[in-house]
């Protein structure tokens, strides 16, 4: 690789400054050298797809594990690489700072730290903690002087408690808290979209993709689109059935609706020799 942790920081601000851009989610080291050679000017990681690959549910990886993941796809590849950083791994603010100082170790671009307790019963912490957890954040990056975007989350809208009211008095909480960027995912219509943007204006907004064109999510002033596990759920439902066909009917029509493994084989292999 030619580029620098330093290097693909900087790129990564800079793609926060104006203009849209599509975040995609690769699952693995592979995953994200494909999404690299299609054009794509920046990463992030998924929870969810790590852990399926993982054989795991989605929330069910250590710390540890995430790290490594971490430096594992930030090391691979030549893009900027933001980390889904679920919680932080942590309940208290001084926990949170202390993980999100490892994960700038690791070399990443960007994380984002979100304020579901990662319980159902207990969904997101109270409002002064969650924005607490934020401003942690934001002090261990700044002690790090390494220029990583910090993104924070509020999870109402996919946890059960879709109050446009209170996502937006958190986002503009964490925003004063230090957040470089702010995300609700869960948003579905244009006109939550514009709401969201224009409260939290002038700072950059993650859209987690409803399926709209990016040509319509800038219009409506979104800085960055990112797909979650979507990416991945369709890796995984094309194999699911295929195999299922097979295990099923004893027949193997699906395997003919792949035949990527050439492409992928020639797209490794000019990597290498570069």
């Amino acid at each position: 690789m030619s580029q620098t942790a330093a290097d693909k920081r900087a790129a990564f601000r800079r793609l926060h400054e104006a203009g849209c851009f599509v975040l995609p989610n690769p699952w693995d080291v592979g995953s994200a050298l494909m999404l690299q050679h299609l054009g794509f000017k920046a990463l992030a990681t998924t929870s969810a797809g790590m852990a399926w690959a993982m054989g795991r549910a989605d929330g069910a990886v250590s710390l540890d594990e995430v790290l490594l993941h971490l430096s594992s796809l930030a090391h691979a590849s030549d893009l900027p690489l933001n980390a889904d950083f679920e919680n932080g791994f942590a309940d208290s603010p001084a926990d949170v700072a202390a993980n999100v100082a490892l994960a700038v170790d690791t070399g990443i671009a960007g994380l984002s730290v979100e304020d579901y307790t990662g319980h159902a019963d207990l969904g997101l912490y109270d409002f002064a903690l969650a924005v607490e957890r934020i401003a942690a954040a934001r002090e261990a990056i700044d002690a790090s002087a390494s220029g990583v975007v910090l993104t924070a989350r509020s999870e109402g809208f996919i946890r059960g408690a879709p109050d446009m009211d209170e996502t937006i008095r958190r986002l503009r909480a964490f925003a004063d808290a230090g957040a470089d960027c702010l995300y609700a995912p869960g948003l579905r219509s244009e006109d939550q979209i514009r709401v969201v943007v224009q409260a939290v204006a002038p700072k950059p907004v993650n859209l987690l993709s409803p399926g709209l064109p990016v040509e319509t999510v800038a219009g409506l002033g979104v800085r960055r689109i990112s797909l979650g596990g979507a990416l991945a759920s369709a890796a995984w439902g094309a194999a699911l059935g295929a195999a299922q066909e097979i295990a099923e009917k004893g027949t193997f029509t699906a395997l003919a609706k792949g035949g990527g493994g050439r492409a992928l084989s020639q797209m490794f292999a000019q990597r290498s020799k570069g």
